[in-house]
């Protein structure tokens, strides 16, 4: 649905984007990540059509941005990090004008009803935008992405400045519409994209440098693969029993957390998974789990990983982000 082929931007004598390829296939949500002056807004804007790219190309549904960009941007919805909204409109006029402007042929009234309901935006449907709070607000521009019923959301920052609440009904309503439309989102909200993207593309310096689901990166960048766990029960039978559980290559007690209960560090041989079996051997002589937890790398630690060198993106890169 969405193909990046050597895409190239200069400013200048600096490459904001350094011949960069990837793909997102249809019904995918892909979560594009870097840090500032990584050259992320900077491929977006080029996905859309506000950028022209230096070298390379970018096809949305087999269209080139550059060549084709009626066809191409007929098939795109976007959300800026701030949504192009008219302050002074009614939630009803801005959607019309917009539904106008992008020559929707659906119609009208069903379609524009609908994708209200959709982003939940019907109560204020006759109020004035600049009245709304910033979550209403964000809705409306997701309202006017999704006018055409476009294949591809592009959202940046989608969740900015939302409450938690908001953040957590914006993420359900983004993994929805990933069943029926192809989506990139950006965002700084690292533990979001982990539960909302099913890949992850991390932008350094212009440059791709991890394409991947966030389970394989994780497991590919850890340098282990334990697990600390907290268990209710006598210590030492408590160590003897784990201890057994085939591919178990080593456990160590590292004391006690809460009243008789101990964590452990488990080490287990490679590709064995060992949870159901210390679930069952623990439950038959009842004694408690009261925390897992894997050692491997979150999303945020692998972002740091692949970043931690690039001083240089703490500055901005002719507005990028």
């Amino acid at each position: 649905m969405i193909e990046v082929k050597n895409l190239t931007k200069r400013y200048g004598g600096k490459r904001a984007v350094d011949n960069i390829s990837f793909r997102v296939e249809k019904g995918e949500i892909l979560g594009f990540l870097g840090p500032n002056g990584a050259g992320k807004s900077t491929t977006m804007n080029i996905l859309t059509g506000y950028l022209s790219s230096t070298e390379g190309t970018a096809l949305i549904d087999e269209f080139d941005i550059l060549e084709n960009p009626i066809e191409a941007k007929k098939k795109i919805g976007y959300l800026p990090e701030q949504p192009p909204l008219y302050m002074d409109m009614t939630v009803k006029d801005y959607l019309d004008f917009m539904y106008e402007l992008k020559k929707v042929t659906l119609p009208k009234k069903q379609h524009i009803s609908e994708v209200c309901e959709l982003v939940k935006i019907t109560d204020v449907y006759g109020r004035i935008i600049k009245n709304l709070s910033k979550g209403y607000k964000q809705r409306v521009g997701l309202a006017q992405a999704l006018l055409g019923n476009p294949d591809v959301l592009i959202l940046d920052e989608p969740t900015v400045g939302l409450d938690p609440k908001q953040i957590i009904e914006i993420r359900n309503l983004i993994k929805s519409l990933g069943k029926k439309h192809t989506i990139i989102l950006s965002s700084h909200i690292l533990p979001e994209v982990q539960a909302t993207c099913e890949r992850v593309v991390v932008i350094n310096k212009g440059k791709i440098v991890a394409d991947d689901t966030p389970d394989n990166l994780s497991k590919s960048l850890s340098t282990d693969h334990n697990f600390i766990v907290r268990i209710e029960g006598p210590e030492g039978e408590v160590m003897k029993l784990i201890s057994t559980i085939p591919g178990m290559v080593k456990v160590t007690n590292m004391g006690p957390r809460e009243k008789s209960a101990f964590d452990y560090t488990l080490e287990a041989e490679e590709g064995v998974d060992v949870r159901r079996e210390l679930f069952t051997r623990l439950a038959d002589r009842k004694w408690p789990i009261l925390a897992l937890k894997s050692t491997e790398l979150t999303l945020e630690d692998i972002f740091l990983q692949l970043t931690r060198d690039d001083a240089a993106a703490l500055t901005n890169d002719g507005g990028d982000k």
